[in-house]
């Protein structure tokens, strides 16, 4: 055998010996992989934990600034008018971005004053409904005068139901915001109190038209019927999609209610949604919640979960209306935030002339004010609209997460910041 035939046979070898490692590895890998697929089939667990990219909503602000758009249809929910859906389309007739479903658009309006002429006033309402690339809509409840109160009627709902009709131009943002669904295949639960379904319909019909096959529970309580807002077409879905599971719950309940046949694919509760009522119903599963509604809602849903042992992570919520809504855990930590009852920090309030320590725990600054009766203009809440931006004396601010407006340097927004040092704000 020369030398030439002993080096090829020993390069053989090798090579042979790298294959056959190669092929156990693999089976071992296999192996596991079987294994963990047996597991999550087991307990109903999606192996996939990304979002297929196909399926992964995109979000850009394709403008700056305000853009008009016009009103293409103006259509009433409801036989009483105090809902009322709004499709927009934009001037230029150029394609709109995609959108988060749960996000929302940003308005300024032209009011008119009772003195003569108009003042500007920003409000924020949530997209109702799936992307699409011609229109938005929104939904919109009418504010009446609080009863017993001599507060006025919302001036931003009256006035798009009273005065904006088919072909009034409304000056827009892009849409924005944190409240959004989770684009993974984890099942979800929707829990949608009142006019806080807006959103929750955004999610829901978003996810069905992008994953119908992803499970989907729908818990929506009103005190009736007749507070039920597009109660045909939640049905309708519920009767097309396996998946989806609708849950009405009718914490008072009229006659009418009571005694009424109802036949589909639709459960319904004389009861108020509560924990107990979802430890009956859910199977034990990895669920996302999402929660839109009144601050009480929130205020007794929030804690009640993490209580039951949902995983922080998994709850999301956004109020309609001011509210704080304590987490055993913060949503972020940072390090340069104060910690401790003994870390007390001053807020001064120079226009109002109030001094008055915050803690951790207290929330925002704007949670922080209004607590303690400062009168403070707010829209989103979340930091997209720019209406708390208040400028900073002295001090510094820290955000509790990343804005989607930017303030003017030497501002801050107060609904997404809490002070870092002793502050004097504007306000």
């Amino acid at each position: 055998m020369t030398s030439l035939d002993l080096l090829f046979w020993i390069t053989g070898g090798v090579l042979l010996q790298l294959a056959l490692y190669g092929c156990i590895v693999f089976w071992r890998h296999w192996q596991a992989y079987r294994a963990l697929r047996n597991v999550a089939a087991e307990f109903d667990i999606a192996v996939n934990a990304e979002p297929e990219p196909e399926l992964m909503p995109t979000a850009s602000a394709a403008w700056a600034g305000y853009r008009t758009f016009h009103v293409e249809r103006k259509v009433v929910e409801d036989a009483s008018a105090q809902v009322c859906f709004f499709y927009l389309v934009p001037e230029d007739k150029k394609p709109l971005p995609a959108f988060l479903p749960g996000q929302f658009l940003t308005f300024m309006l032209d009011i008119p004053s009772p003195t003569g002429g108009t003042h500007s006033v920003i409000r924020c309402y949530s997209l109702s409904d799936a992307p699409h690339p011609s229109h938005y809509r929104i939904t919109v409840k009418r504010t009446p005068a609080p009863l017993g109160s001599p507060f006025p009627p919302g001036q931003s709902s009256n006035y798009l139901h009273d005065q904006v009709e088919v072909g009034s131009q409304l000056q827009v943002r892009a849409p924005a915001g944190h409240f959004y669904l989770d684009p993974s295949d984890a099942p979800v639960v929707l829990i949608g109190g009142g006019i806080g379904i807006t959103p929750l319909l955004s999610m829901l019909n978003g996810c069905l038209a992008a994953q119908p096959g992803r499970e989907l529970w729908l818990f929506y309580g009103v005190r009736n019927r007749a507070e039920l807002v597009m109660a045909a077409q939640l049905q309708a879905l519920a009767a097309q999609y396996a998946c989806f599971h609708l849950h009405l719950c009718l914490s008072n309940p009229l006659a009418y209610d009571l005694d009424r046949h109802r036949s589909g694919p639709v459960h319904t509760h004389h009861s108020r949604v509560d924990v107990a009522l979802l430890r009956r119903l859910l199977p034990l599963k990895p669920y996302h919640f999402y929660i839109c509604g009144p601050t009480p809602l929130l205020q007794s849903l929030v804690p009640a979960l993490v209580d039951w042992g949902v995983p922080d992570g998994r709850i999301h919520f956004e109020a309609f209306g001011p509210a704080s809504i304590p987490r055993k855990k913060p949503v972020s930590a940072t390090p340069d935030t104060p910690h401790g009852d003994d870390n007390a920090v001053e807020v001064s309030f120079a226009r109002s002339g109030r001094q008055v320590p915050w803690q951790p725990g207290m929330g925002s600054l704007l949670d922080f004010a209004e607590g303690h009766g400062i009168a403070v203009s707010s829209g989103c809440r979340s930091g997209a609209c720019g209406t708390c931006q208040t400028r900073i004396r002295t001090g510094e601010v820290v955000y509790t997460q990343a804005p989607d407006f930017d303030p003017e340097p030497g501002s801050c927004l107060l609904c997404v910041c809490t002070p870092k040092t002793a502050l004097t704000l504007e306000v």
